[in-house]
């Protein structure tokens, strides 16, 4: 065992002692963070439109704070992008982190000097949570790799603009930057297919340990790490490498692949960063779920999914939410993000502590006949139907079909990617269709009523989903194809992919 990991272990045992108080006290650590934040935020051009000096409780705030998306808040995020002081939080933001959306094109999420830090204080403790609780910490003194955006970043009016990955790699501790991989150079190139190859290059004959990044793109990297060592297996290739570390998709419909790459069924670290926030990270190899991070500058509302696009739903803070319902997560935070609705879906799965799993996107379902079929459902009904049948799935996506050929009655057209294939189609679709009406009453009466008829598999050429997304220009980095659209856009873009 070497000094680094050593001392690792007592960190460690430092750091879970601290996070055991927030577990145990998740309720007024919330109560803390909306007090502090709205007090901080009050002289700002946002607090006094909404006339913080007025808030002294949640249902005040309720009252006065709307929720809001991203073009709600554009106006402000506008003057703070041009270079203004004070609008949502005081002075300037420390970054803006750049995503793009499916309506608001480009997006800036501000960044301010105290939301930084927790970013990397969250991913720091997931990696310590884990050597506490396994004992495992060989893997701080051999390499680490995070396959991420590109570190160059660009200024708008004096502020430092990127992609969040790219932001946090300047964050990265002193005493981890002689083990991390790839080289700055490398982590530049900003073509993916020509990254992932020199990354290949790169760390081919290191001791890599821990490997961090999206699943499909790290799929992509061991599968020309693999080309590379003649077809050998990862674990073949870097032998001491014990822990994959990923985050911004649900990692079951790619696990058995990613193992099998790998060549043993290796430990795993989920965890939930946003440009808004880093929310949540796994906290135990024995518990289910993702903690909350209730005590990280940000405080949390929730909103019955089914009550999202209600005119007035439902609005309620951690004390009162139910286990196994879905809700729409609302943030408030240290850079000055209020009411701000970030797109996903949560459910509670434990209130001791708080650990929540993320159901999906609250504009990724389909409802296109009011069945509300959401990610977590389609995931769920695809992925056990090929366990049990033992076929791999690369990827796949889903979208509504409402205009189907004459005399057919519509139905849902799913997109997927098989690396094995079923030997019958036509009767895996119908075991996934049976496996969906169970997750979904919706949608067992749609298809009991003659409404839908059941769904339609189309399969895919191998590497259909990559040509997909490099022809979107959408290839590596953050980005991912969504499991299911209640639109056609994705699937039209697929369909010369059919084979």
């Amino acid at each position: 065992m070497g000094f680094k990991s050593a001392l690792s272990k007592v960190f460690a045992a430092f750091v879970n002692r601290e996070l055991n108080k927030v577990r145990k006290n998740a309720v007024s650590f919330q109560q803390k963070a909306f007090t502090d934040l709205v007090h901080v935020a009050k002289d700002t051009s946002f607090g006094k439109d909404h006339q913080f000096e007025k808030i002294n409780n949640y249902e005040d705030f309720k009252r006065l704070v709307p929720v809001h998306d991203y073009e709600d808040l554009r106006p402000y995020i506008d003057r703070v992008v041009n270079g203004e002081e004070d609008v949502l939080w005081p002075g300037k933001p420390a970054y803006l982190a750049k995503t793009s959306g499916t309506t608001s094109g480009v997006k800036y999420i501000p960044i301010s000097k105290e939301s930084m830090p927790e970013h990397i204080k969250a991913a720091r403790n997931a990696l310590l949570s884990y050597i506490h609780e396994t004992g495992n910490s060989d893997f701080v003194d051999g390499k680490l790799i995070f396959l991420q955006g590109s570190p160059i970043l660009a200024e708008k009016h004096g502020i430092s603009t990127g992609r969040l990955s790219g932001i946090v790699a300047h964050h990265v501790p002193a005493y981890l930057q002689k083990n991390r991989l790839p080289s700055y150079e490398t982590n530049c190139i900003e073509d993916w297919e020509q990254k992932v190859d020199a990354i290949v290059d790169e760390t081919f004959n290191e001791d890599m340990r821990l490997i961090s990044g999206i699943p499909p793109w790290c799929q992509m990297y061991f599968d020309r790490l693999s080309a590379k060592a003649g077809g050998k297996k990862i674990k073949d290739i870097f032998p001491n490498f014990k822990l994959y570390v990923y985050g911004g998709v649900n990692y079951e419909p790619y696990r058995a692949r990613i193992e099998e790459s790998i060549g043993f069924k290796i430990d795993s670290i989920e965890t939930y960063p946003a440009s808004e926030g880093f929310i949540a990270f796994q906290d135990s190899q024995k518990e289910k779920g993702l903690l909350l991070l209730v005590d990280s500058g940000i405080f949390y509302e929730f909103i019955p999914s089914e009550e999202y696009f209600n005119e007035n739903p439902t609005r309620i803070n951690i004390k009162d939410v139910e286990l196994n319902k879905n809700y729409a997560l609302i943030m408030n935070t240290s850079a000055g993000l209020w009411g701000y609705s970030i797109g996903d879906t949560v459910k509670f799965i434990s209130k001791d502590p708080y650990r929540i799993i993320v159901t999906g996107r609250i504009k990724h379902y389909i409802s296109a006949f009011g069945e509300h079929v959401i990610g977590e459902e389609v995931e769920h009904a695809l992925m056990s139907v090929a366990k049990e049948e033992d076929i791999d799935v690369v990827e796949f996506t889903v979208a509504p079909q409402v205009n189907p050929s004459a005399g057919q009655l519509p139905y849902h057209e799913w997109f997927i990617e098989f690396g094995t294939a079923p030997d019958n189609l036509q009767a895996f679709a119908i075991k996934v269709d049976k496996a969906l009406q169970n997750k979904n009453i919706y949608y067992f009466d749609l298809i009991e009523g003659n409404i839908l008829q059941p769904l339609v598999i189309q399969s895919l050429q191998k590497d259909a989903f990559i040509n997909y997304m490099r022809a979107e220009g959408k290839l590596g980095g953050q980005n991912k194809v969504p499991r299911l659209s209640n639109d056609r856009k994705t699937a039209e873009g697929l369909k010369s992919f059919i084979k």
